[in-house]
């Protein structure tokens, strides 16, 4: 299963957090797909890349994925349907339902509702860091 990684998971990276490095590291058995990282995500946590070594390294295992036309819309629709106005957390969740993948985060409740937005049969498992 592919996993999208929130602003929250790129923090547990940076900490060293034990639970986070359990779930990469299982994330990157062989046969499963890279995790993912929205750009914008990247852009929410990455402050400087000298004091953020456990982050610089994370990014050689994963695939950031850019902010396009399609999936700032489908953030946008998202944000609209949820009443809310976190168009980055609402990426994670668009990309989620794209690659049917599953999130980590360390905010369950507003990609809850998000994903509760969305609607549709399939609903990503949540896995919380």
């Amino acid at each position: 299963m592919t996993l999208i990684y929130d602003a929250g998971a790129l923090i547990a990276a940076d900490r060293g957090d034990r639970l986070f490095t359990l779930v990469h590291e299982k994330a990157l058995s062989p046969g499963n797909p890279p995790p993912v990282i929205p750009a914008a995500v990247l852009g929410q946590v990455w402050r400087d890349g000298a004091k953020q070594a456990r982050l610089a390294r994370l990014l050689k295992s994963v695939s950031i994925e850019p902010l396009d036309e399609t999936t700032s819309k489908e953030a946008g629709i998202l944000c609209g349907r949820s009443a809310t106005s976190d168009v980055i957390d609402a990426s994670v969740v668009a990309l989620a339902m794209r690659y049917r993948a599953g999130i980590v985060t360390s905010d369950p409740g507003d990609i809850a509702k998000l994903i509760d937005a969305y609607g549709g049969v399939f609903r990503p498992s949540v896995f919380v860091v």
